[in-house]
């Protein structure tokens, strides 16, 4: 079980920032693979098709299998260990893959609107946002070792 308090929202942006910029190296890392291999083939962007939505699709995949892996791994992504948070279920111990697939989906719904889901946690008594109480976790803040 691990011992926290309830993460607020200063702590949760900064580490997602952290986790865009590893995604979009990441992505780009993808990206520059798939170019080099469509330019010895037949596919250019005007004839692309299907292909990109299948592109788009691995990038997708991408996104969500960063966050699912680390949180049902360590409960941690890079940004969150910088920042020294973990995300866990609501007895503090590790994700399963249903909980974790489902707070990535209700942490996209959570943070489209201008945030305003996350920053529900200021008015919840728990200080749990949207996304936490739907999927039944929570991001706590680690103490410093």
């Amino acid at each position: 079980m691990i011992a926290g308090y309830s993460a607020g929202f200063a702590r949760r942006f900064a580490a997602l920032v952290y986790d865009a910029l590893l995604l979009a190296a990441l992505m780009l890392i993808f990206t520059t693979a798939l170019v080099m291999l469509i330019a010895r083939s037949a596919i250019l962007p005007e004839t692309a098709g299907p292909w990109v939505y299948a592109y788009r699709a691995a990038l997708l995949l991408i996104i969500v299998g960063y966050y699912v892996l680390n949180w049902t791994r360590s409960g941690q992504t890079l940004g969150m260990r910088a920042w020294r948070l973990r995300a866990v279920n609501a007895q503090g111990n590790r994700m399963s893959l249903r909980a974790a697939l489902l707070r990535y989906l209700y942490g996209v719904i959570a943070w489209a609107p201008a945030a305003l889901g996350v920053l529900w946690l200021y008015l919840d008594a728990e200080h749990l946002a949207i996304h936490d109480r739907l999927s039944r976790t929570r991001v706590v803040q680690l103490p410093r070792s």
